[in-house]
């Protein structure tokens, strides 16, 4: 049950699987997709999502896939999940002082576990799966084993978190980001916000025992072990969405460097219409947590990175350097007398971080973060809930034609 054997981080795996499951994406889908039949029993859903987080294969290629097979009311169930992704990321691109919270809220979660001896032992049998909870402890080993737990699985851990265990959410929230191949900054703050009854204000999700037993198929009945309700989490109000920025693109006839991250492998808009001198690959970023990453995740994001490169050596060199951080990035601008850098746009998490900590650097040229079409069309849509959102589903589609 490795996890970098279960999900293979490269692209021809990626492409595979989009086309093993493209067939079922339709009422197939929509039938079955709330069942967790268990670890390495998935096939109800796509599994996609470890790929689709580094974007070695894109959300447009996935749904252009699926719409090869169905039409769109067939395969409207799929094709909403994937604009659920897109949808986090726009909302949380617009309020990005949202991950700042969330990230000041989980060190001082974590100061909390270091000073109150009950917090720690909650907190401890939790991330190891030794609760009195037999659900919650499988698909605490199986997120630990395989980098992987089903959507629905991942809705009743963290109110069980949350409601029964009596955890900050925050510290939920790290421990998946932690553990998940596909853990992406955007999507699991704001669904564990929602869980909580915080991002749609007192809006919670109970985790129920006939639900787990039914969509478990009967491997699970956690009968009188669970909250009975399940209040909201009183927190200041998000800020109002925000401007995004206009769409930014290389100026000609500068010396220019190309930079390569984690959080978009498919670089083929950037390339395809910039002249660069010269090529890095920023290493995987750790930033998103106090805490070590399980070893399976910066080694899928190594992997997948090396995987890119490997595609891309005749644009880019055999050998583009690897950087860890800021200061590596400002030395290897100010090395090459780089005039400025392109790089696809880093959604808010570690990488967009990183890079707003270098681009402060007094020694760095301009930064040019170039934003997909797809992002273009569909961010701007998502400033209040999904369902608004969703309304623009049809038209987002149609301008694939």
């Amino acid at each position: 049950m490795d996890a970098l054997t279960l999900f293979p981080p490269d692209r021809t795996t990626a492409l595979e699987r989009l086309t093993a499951f493209a067939p079922k994406a339709g009422r197939d889908y929509a039938a079955r997709r709330n069942y967790d039949f268990g670890p390495g029993a998935h096939d109800a859903v796509s599994a996609l999502s470890p790929w689709l987080r580094c974007r070695l294969i894109t959300e447009e290629e996935v749904v252009r896939t699926v719409l090869g097979r169905h039409s769109p009311t067939a395969a409207e169930k799929f094709i909403q999940e994937v604009f659920w992704r897109t949808y986090w990321k726009g909302w949380l691109q617009l309020r990005p002082a949202v991950w700042d919270r969330y990230q000041a809220d989980l060190r001082r979660s974590l100061d909390d576990v270091q000073t109150q001896s009950g917090l720690r032992d909650r907190w401890e049998a939790a991330c190891s799966g030794a609760t009195d909870i037999e659900c919650f402890n499988a698909w605490a080993r199986e997120l630990a084993e395989t980098g992987y737990l089903h959507n629905h699985a991942r809705m009743w851990f963290a109110s069980i978190w949350i409601f029964t265990l009596e955890l900050p959410w925050e510290l939920g929230a790290d421990f998946f980001l932690r553990h998940l191949l596909d853990g992406d900054p955007a999507s699991n703050t704001l669904s564990w916000r929602w869980v909580a009854g915080i991002q749609t204000p007192g809006k919670t999700y109970l985790a129920r025992t006939s639900n787990i037993s039914k969509f478990t198929d009967g491997r699970f009945h956690p009968k009188w072990q669970l909250a009975g309700e399940a209040r909201a989490i009183e927190t200041p109000a998000p800020p109002a969405a925000g401007m995004l920025p206009p769409p930014a693109a290389p100026r000609p006839g500068l010396r220019t460097g190309f930079l390569l991250h984690e959080d978009d492998l498919s670089p083929e808009f950037v390339l395809q219409s910039t002249d660069i001198s010269t090529a890095a690959v920023l290493a995987p970023q750790t930033g998103f947590t106090p805490l070590h990453p399980a070893p399976h995740v910066p080694a899928f994001r190594a992997r997948a990175l090396q995987d890119t490169a490997n595609r891309w050596a005749g644009q880019i060199g055999d050998t583009p350097e690897r950087l860890e951080g800021p200061d590596a990035l400002e030395a290897w601008a100010m090395a090459h007398d780089l005039e400025q850098i392109v790089t696809p746009t880093a959604p808010a998490g570690a990488v967009a971080d990183c890079l707003a900590a270098a681009a402060a650097r007094p020694g760095m040229p301009r930064l040019v973060q170039m934003t997909r079409t797809w992002d273009q069309r569909a961010w701007p849509h998502a400033t209040r809930g999904f369902f608004p959102f969703r309304k623009q589903i049809p038209g987002l589609i149609a301008a694939l034609s």
